[in-house]
């Protein structure tokens, strides 16, 4: 089975498009770094989101050496996104993010990187039926503080029924 490791951001425009449990019902698996779930999923949800199953992984030493590293290289990255990355690197599995400069750096260390809106269409690819993933999306484009691309929400809307 596929796994892919998630930073808070995916999982937080999951929840707000009420996709999360859709997510959690396909053919891959979503982990975190056991750090990234203490600090910002634990007291929102966390207990939740393990009984939906999602793996809260612990990076060995090297791991946590490797997060280190990356935060030398790219200081503006939090302490999570950086165990995210290293076990995302680690493990040989695939990193989910929103964010622009954890992204970067993971093209450049060569880890598989994508955002939501690619996990959206997986998530169509593997059954979710289009228009809830048509109502998620717009809700997760809707709020505030989305940074989705405008056009790239507006292609997906079309293709997902919209």
């Amino acid at each position: 089975m596929r796994v892919l490791v998630s930073d808070t951001s995916v999982l937080i425009d999951l929840e707000r498009g009420d996709l999360i449990e859709r997510a959690f019902g396909l053919t891959f698996e979503l982990a975190v770094p056991d750090v990234l779930y203490r600090r910002e999923l634990q007291d929102f949800d966390g207990q939740r989101l393990v009984a939906l199953g999602l793996r809260v992984e612990e990076l060995e030493a090297e791991g946590v050496a490797d997060a280190q590293a990356f935060r030398r290289c790219a200081p503006r990255l939090s302490v999570p996104d950086s165990l995210a990355l290293a076990l995302a690197q680690r493990r040989t599995w695939t990193l989910l993010t929103g964010d622009g400069a954890l992204r970067q750096l993971a093209l450049a260390e060569e880890v598989a990187c994508h955002g939501v809106l690619w996990l959206l269409d997986l998530m169509l690819e593997e059954g979710v039926a289009g228009d809830q993933l048509r109502d998620g999306l717009a809700a997760i484009a809707a709020h505030p503080r989305c940074r989705l691309p405008v056009r790239d929400v507006r292609l997906r809307l079309d293709r997902y029924g919209g």
